[in-house]
């Protein structure tokens, strides 16, 4: 075993839903069960969350591997994260977020609403809330520091803060790319891939490298295509069930954030185990045996 346990590791990072600690010359990334919701931490955990996450991003490093590289290297980690920990290459993130559009949902169909356009780019008049675009878009944002929101941009912002116009022109055409693939899959499988989001960064040799978690469903919006009707919100496997629980009780997405029912957490839980094993066509299990 690579390292005999968490506590000999040296932390590196800690975000919103996971730990980086520092083994051998790459990192390990363990993701817990704490979820967020409008980037703030909410109270209670949902369990198996971090082995869900986990086990998805692999079984799509691995689908989507011959479209660029990723960070993903092993499932070699200590026994106490087993399910829920990977080891990754080390790689230097770009400031920006790709996210990708394939429906008008979430701060898209706000801005929609306001502008008729989604980071710039305009769009047909009329489009209901949860419609499918004429084509996927590129939709790029700011990454935030915990506690803050993120923030949707143009291209030309988002090439300003890459600080490179052809790289920004290979994050958006990978970025497409991977949700074309993806999304293809996932329709197969009766599931629609709404959004979501992609990060990527470089190392020696490599100038874009997919990174992070990837097409899980804090990262994206999944929707059961059986139940698809343009003009509402939709039933998901995502945490949007937790977000709109969350505005059901009028919250104003300052911290602290209330605490959740056990129903829905019971149910969250669900949502994001029925969409990886339809989607991987695996059966669950939290240490990924």
């Amino acid at each position: 075993m690579s390292a005999a346990s968490i506590a000999e590791l040296r932390l590196h990072s800690r975000g919103k839903v996971r730990e980086i600690y520092e083994i051998g010359d790459g990192l390990l990334m363990v993701a817990s069960d704490r979820i967020s919701a409008y980037d703030v931490i909410l109270p209670d955990p949902i369990p198996d969350k971090g082995s869900v996450l986990t086990q998805m991003s692999v079984f799509w490093f691995e689908l989507l591997a011959d479209i660029c590289p990723n960070h993903f290297l092993s499932t070699d980690v200590p026994a106490e994260v087993a399910g829920r920990a990977i080891r990754v290459r080390r790689l230097d993130m770009y400031p920006v977020e790709c996210v990708v559009r394939g429906y008008l949902s979430g701060s898209g169909w706000r801005e929609y609403r306001t502008s008729g356009a989604v980071c710039g780019i305009d769009l047909p008049e009329g489009l209901g809330e949860s419609e499918k675009l004429p084509e996927p878009i590129f939709t790029p944002a700011t990454k935030a520091e915990i506690g803050e929101h993120d923030e949707n941009v143009d291209f030309e912002r988002a090439v300003e803060l890459v600080g490179d116009r052809g790289l920004m022109d290979s994050l958006r055409d990978t970025s497409l790319e991977l949700y074309s693939r993806a999304a293809e899959h996932a329709a197969e499988r009766g599931i629609i891939l709404a959004d979501t989001k992609f990060e990527f960064g470089s190392h020696a040799g490599a100038e874009v490298v997919l990174g992070d978690e990837v097409l899980t469903p804090d990262s994206s919006r999944f929707w059961p295509a059986d139940e698809y009707e343009p003009g509402r919100p939709q039933r998901s496997f995502d945490k949007q069930y937790v977000r709109d629980y969350l505005d059901s009780v009028g919250w104003d997405h300052k911290p602290p954030a209330p605490r959740l029912p056990d129903e829905v957490i019971a149910s969250t839980r669900a949502r994001y185990v029925e969409a990886y094993e339809r989607l991987s066509e695996r059966s669950f299990s939290p240490t990924g045996e």
